[in-house]
């Protein structure tokens, strides 16, 4: 990996020159990956701009702002967004449709702060092989559209768009970030969509669905990472269906929402194989969630592999 860093940095300070760069940052594995990368080869050139769409999962939004302003002293702004992409989601359900809104409106985003900072020639982003795959450039068909590719407008007001982990499978990011230095929590965080929890909200998004999802997602993690096994299972998270049930909570009769937990293992994210979480731990998380997050009145565990579906619900 030294000497991808090596030929990277390179290519990039090349690229680049002594021109302005704006990094997509979300905090996720892989654009934190691509932010110290290019931050290593052009230094204050780079700003990263930290969209907080509002679709983030527990704490997360200061999480990022205190690593890479803090700890890294990279140029970081961030932008509150929630409200604006709650507008723009509001009444779509359709998977496809949420995904593209959301790309296009993290380029607005970056295109108006562009703007206030002055000319910016280069787009950096976080883009991966297997979103380079599943997103049917080349031969393979399209599966789903990633923001970080499929989402973007046919027109962006950036001279490029630089993406300097496109040949990268997830397993070789995490080796990139570990030889730049970068904290094994943030390198070893497991995969978060783009899009973040809307495409775990099946059906319409609103902030009380995220809020619940937040939630039950906190508890879902904490539990893994109590019982040892948040470095045996990959990516472990939670889906809000959009299905409603019928349950008894006390007394009283309830008709709320089913709750997905979805977990897995895999060494390349392109194929996965569900996990096998203990009874008593699935028990334990089951219980915790009802009792302690409102409108939930049921879990299910999704026990399907890669193929046939794929890891994210939506």
């Amino acid at each position: 990996m030294a000497s991808f860093i090596e030929h990277s940095v390179s290519s990039i300070r090349e690229k680049i020159g002594d021109k302005k760069v704006l990094c997509a940052l979300s905090g996720g594995v892989d654009s934190s990956v691509a932010a110290v990368l290019v931050h290593k080869a052009v230094g204050k050139q780079l700003t990263c701009i930290f969209v907080d769409h509002g679709l983030l999962r527990k704490y997360e939004g200061d999480q990022v702002e205190e690593v890479f302003k803090n700890q890294f002293d990279i140029n970081l702004i961030r932008v509150n967004a929630e409200d604006r992409f709650l507008e723009k989601l509001k009444g779509v359900t359709d998977p496809e449709r949420k995904r593209k809104i959301i790309g296009e409106e993290f380029i607005r985003v970056f295109e108006e702060e562009a703007k206030k900072i002055g000319a910016v020639d280069f787009l950096v982003q976080g883009t991966i092989y297997p979103d380079v795959i599943e997103s049917g450039v080349g031969d393979a068909a399209v599966i789903k559209s990633h923001h970080n590719v499929g989402g973007l407008p046919d027109y962006v007001d950036f001279k490029e768009i630089i993406e300097p982990l496109r040949s990268l499978f997830k397993d070789e990011v995490r080796k990139v970030g570990i030889e730049l230095g970068i904290p094994e929590d943030i390198v070893m965080r497991q995969p978060f969509p783009g899009p973040g929890l809307a495409i775990r909200v099946i059906g319409e998004v609103t902030k009380e669905k995220l809020d619940l999802l937040r939630d039950t997602d906190y508890i879902f993690r904490e539990e893994i990472k109590n019982a040892g096994l948040d470095k045996e299972i990959n990516q472990y998270f939670t889906v809000l269906t959009g299905m409603r049930s019928v349950g008894v909570m006390g007394d009283e009769r309830t008709y709320d929402y089913t709750l997905a937990l979805r977990a897995v293992t895999t060494t390349d994210f392109m194929t996965a194989d569900w996990a096998r979480i203990p009874y008593d731990i699935l028990e334990k998380i089951s219980n915790r969630i009802v009792n302690e997050v409102k409108h939930i009145n049921r879990i299910v565990y999704d026990i399907t592999s890669k193929p046939p579906a794929t890891i994210e619900w939506e």
